[in-house]
């Protein structure tokens, strides 16, 4: 009767412990208060060492171009406007016939090249650090986690080419990059992953906007989950591919955007989408000065970029 006792609380000890296992990612290890997540990581030393990874002061535009035709996860939409305010019927403003044109935007912010931000993904309701929607959400703006808040992130960037590691143009959809793919290529390519970098993953896949946007939009190949954990166990400030979600789709499991999960709410690593890798693999840019500084509106989830890669 003792040990079947000994055994029933030894077994609940074990279900609360887990439990609150499973509650530690709730927690940041930058405090309570923190909001920034894994750009804590990025030092002035840092900085000063990725600094020093400029030799040629070639520079690489790692946006796309966007219009009403890209790609984008449904029901995502872009227009843009293009106005004359105050000038119709008239030779221009002033004496001197000044004329101008201005442009408005209908858009989501979650098209083109992005960089997800802390409040986008979270599990149940509850996003990074422990913030609940009901606490933080508003339709006018994000009260915590709002995108205003990245500061700008100016690091050591490295490139996984996944397609040379698999020898192709286009990886194929479906493919997961976990802790083997991770370290081979970074092997092959003769790199380390280290605290602070940015790393982003070359595919090929960008290269279907156009050619084939139903296979573009249906799959891409990307980060699994192993290889997620990998990461943000390295210390990484974001992660990127030239892909749409920059995770594997199919997915590994029945589970929906669990490297979303697994970067942004539980580890609060910043996800890049939408990446041009393309001149950067071919010229073996494996390493480099990666700057970005995100549009600062107030209160959003998500922004359009366009990060440099400076070698």
């Amino acid at each position: 009767m003792r040990t079947a006792f000994v055994l029933c609380c030894s077994v609940a000890l074990l279900a609360t412990v887990g439990m609150a296992s499973a509650q530690d990612w709730t927690k940041s290890k930058w405090g309570p208060n923190d909001e920034i997540g894994a750009a804590n990581y990025m030092t002035p030393e840092l900085v000063v060492k990725a600094a020093s990874l400029i030799k040629t002061g070639k520079t690489y535009a790692l946006g796309i171009p966007v219009d009403t035709k890209t790609p984008a996860y449904p029901p995502r939409t872009f227009k843009i406007t293009i106005v004359q305010p105050g000038q119709a019927g008239i030779a221009g403003l002033g004496p001197n016939k000044a004329t101008y044109n201005d442009d408005i935007l209908d858009t989501w912010v979650g098209i083109g090249s992005q960089i997800d931000g802390l409040g986008h993904l979270g599990i149940e309701h509850v996003y990074y650090n422990g913030n609940k929607l009901a606490d933080f959400a508003d339709p006018t703006g994000l009260k915590k986690l709002g995108i205003e808040k990245v500061p700008p992130m100016v690091t050591r960037g490295v490139l996984l080419d996944m397609a040379a590691y698999y020898n192709t143009d286009v990886v194929k959809e479906g493919t997961a990059f976990n802790v083997k793919e991770i370290e081979e290529a970074a092997k092959k390519q003769g790199v380390e992953i280290r605290q602070g970098d940015v790393v982003i993953f070359h595919t090929g896949w960008l290269s279907l906007i156009g050619k084939d946007d139903k296979r573009y939009s249906a799959g891409e190949p990307g980060l699994g989950v192993e290889g997620a954990n990998y990461l943000t166990g390295k210390g990484v400030v974001a992660v990127g591919a030239d892909t749409w979600g920059l995770e594997v789709l199919p997915f590994e499991t029945n589970n929906v955007f669990e490297v979303h999960q697994t970067l942004l709410a539980k580890n609060g690593t910043y996800i890049l989408e939408n990446m041009d890798t393309a001149e950067l693999a071919k010229d073996k840019g494996y390493e480099f000065l990666f700057v970005l500084g995100q549009p600062r509106w107030r209160g959003g989830v998500q922004s359009m970029i366009n990060p440099i890669a400076i070698r």
